[in-house]
């Protein structure tokens, strides 16, 4: 495999970095990550895609090669302004998005808030906690939720990076999150998605502020559905059979969307693009050529 280049750009004073496959003059392919994860999990995608498409894939913020942000700003609306400053400095407009969980959460968000950038989104189990899990969790208060928050980003605060001794404990680790990966896709996952310490272990690069988001104060789940009615381009969602994401045509929040449809992936989890890739690829290959 032919690897693409690493860039950076700059948004609201944070170093971000991207990975560009090249292809200039080509329509572009923006592809974004999930939680705790990093832009070379697009690999094997953009690797089948670049022939057709300018494919441009950045670490979010906190993720990856990107600087983490100080005082852990990791709300959704900080990720969305930096996707927008990225298709605006590079100038990517009309531009696909292709995007995984948190990532297509934010994909969804800012095709609401920029319609006219956006040509085609592809949103694999973007869409957050379903309907019964937002229940549950709004039983409590919003200053308890918010009391709650705090206390376990303190606790947060006082744990150190885990270490792994080797990088092979690593890939061991990455495979026990998702059993679906094959040895080679989780040894490239983790290659990719760690640094060695100085003493010669193994770090994730993530922040771990990156876990507890920006707070339960963040954007309501009624507001976002209001900017998911906004989005003019046709949305295609995947869904995982084996994932803990509901079926939104089942829980009803398809129904927000104007122009989307929706494909569950047989025997796929969370991860549909590495753990059934051929039968994702065929299914996005089809949509995006229509």
């Amino acid at each position: 495999m032919q690897g693409p280049t690493s860039q950076f750009y700059f948004s609201q004073g944070l170093r971000l970095h991207y990975v560009d496959w090249g292809h200039d003059g080509a329509p572009s392919l923006l592809l974004i990550h999930g939680g705790r994860d990093h832009c070379r999990n697009w690999d094997w995608v953009a690797e089948r895609l670049r022939d057709r498409f300018h494919v441009v894939a950045p670490d979010l913020r906190g993720h990856g090669d990107s600087a983490w942000a100080n005082g852990g700003g990791y709300g959704e609306i900080n990720y969305v302004y930096d996707i927008a400053q990225l298709v605006q400095q590079k100038r990517m407009a009309p531009v696909t998005i292709l995007a995984h969980s948190l990532g297509g959460s934010i994909a969804l968000l800012y095709a609401g808030l920029f319609p006219e950038t956006v040509k085609k989104v592809v949103a694999i189990e973007g869409l957050g906690p379903s309907p019964d899990m937002l229940k549950r969790i709004r039983e409590d208060s919003i200053g308890t939720r918010i009391r709650k928050w705090i206390e376990m980003k303190r606790e947060a605060a006082g744990k150190l990076p885990r270490r792994y001794a080797t990088l092979d404990a690593a890939v061991a680790r990455m495979q026990e999150e998702n059993k679906h990966l094959s040895p080679e896709q989780a040894w490239h996952l983790t290659l990719h998605g760690a640094n060695q310490n100085e003493d010669g272990t193994w770090s994730w690069k993530f922040d771990n502020a990156v876990r507890l988001g920006g707070g339960p104060a963040g954007l309501p789940p009624e507001e976002q559905r209001e900017i998911w009615e906004q989005i003019t381009a046709p949305v295609l969602l995947i869904r995982g059979t084996e994932s803990w994401a509901s079926d939104p045509a089942k829980d009803g929040r398809i129904r927000h969307f104007r122009n989307a449809r929706l494909v569950n992936i047989e025997g796929a989890g969370h991860w549909s693009h590495h753990d059934r890739f051929g039968v994702f690829m065929d299914t996005v290959e089809k949509f995006l050529a229509e």
